[in-house]
């Protein structure tokens, strides 16, 4: 657990077991696979794209991938960071009884063989993580190296998270590496990966409340995007039809107890994760990383939330 105002730790501790097979404690230092809040890295590796000059956020699949169907002429890279794109949901395209894992990769060549999304990029907000894995997969073509490597250059080693890690097994390494656990006959077993567990652009980082500290730093600094681009970050995204949503580009965004709130949620086989951010209350943020299926991350953030209020 991760709590931070004005740039300051005001509490961070770590509870529990990284690891029940040979009784591991968790510490501060311990990483977790965030799941579903490494979309905010993603979405930040591609606007520093934007940012140099070679995407804008008008660029279409199909002027990236030149072999993508007709279907990608009309989806925007600002499709994909806001869940606006309409393409369809990999883990439903995945063969029964697959068990080689799925990398981004396989997703774009997945949404390839498709020959239409599930409505006109642009009319409706549908969660999509096809379209943050292929957002991973546009990083690594355009950049010239893999999501992983721009990612460790540009974005964590810049902002000190050395630790942090798009893990690829065979490639990288976690170092104190919390395992995924789920219930089972009235303990734990050990669920660290499934299928899907190998994919980076829509939940692939590893990271510890440690270097979370840098990071949530270099947000209230802008450090990696700059302010004018960092404010699209945190501004609703806006449907064809002017209507706003509650998403931006790798957040997702309301109010609590009459605040603004940046937050999201993650969750994969044996692992629930949350942040949230309150930037009226001088960025008051909680973190809670678990290694366990059946927790409840964004309950425990709004109690701490309710103590600091």
């Amino acid at each position: 657990v991760l709590v931070m105002q004005s740039g300051h730790i005001t509490h961070m501790g770590a509870y529990g077991s990284a690891r029940l097979k040979g009784e591991v404690k968790a510490d501060t230092k311990t990483n977790y696979r965030l799941a579903s809040l490494s979309k905010q890295f993603t979405a930040t590796a591609a606007l520093l794209l934007v940012k140099q000059g070679k995407l804008s956020l008008d660029t279409k699949l199909t002027e990236i991938f030149s072999d993508f169907p007709q279907y990608g002429r009309e989806i925007t890279l600002k499709h994909l960071l806001s869940h606006q794109s309409g393409l369809r949901d990999y883990e439903g395209l995945i063969p029964g009884g697959q068990t080689q894992q799925v990398l981004d990769a396989d997703v774009l060549q997945m949404m390839k063989r498709q020959t239409s999304g599930y409505f006109q990029p642009g009319s409706q907000y549908k969660y999509s993580n096809s379209g943050y894995c292929v957002l991973g997969e546009i990083v690594t073509k355009v950049s010239g190296e893999s999501y992983a490597e721009f990612a460790k250059k540009n974005i964590f080693e810049p902002l000190g998270m050395f630790r942090t890690v798009l893990y690829e097994k065979g490639i990288s390494q976690v170092h104190d590496r919390a395992y995924g656990h789920s219930p089972s006959g009235g303990g734990f077993s050990e669920t660290d990966q499934s299928v899907t567990s190998a994919t980076l652009g829509d939940g692939g980082v590893y990271t510890s409340v440690e270097d979370w500290i840098q990071w949530e730093r270099g947000l209230e600094k802008a450090d990696s995007l700059g302010e004018e681009m960092q404010k699209l970050v945190f501004t609703p995204a806006v449907l064809n039809n002017g209507s706003k949503t509650s998403y931006g580009f790798g957040w997702m965004l309301d109010t609590f107890r009459g605040y603004t709130r940046h937050h999201h949620t993650g969750s994969t086989i044996g692992f629930r994760t949350a942040v949230q951010r309150l930037p009226q209350k001088e960025n008051l943020t909680v973190v809670v990383l678990v290694n366990r299926a059946n927790a409840s991350p964004w309950s425990i953030a709004e109690r701490i939330l309710d103590l600091y209020l």
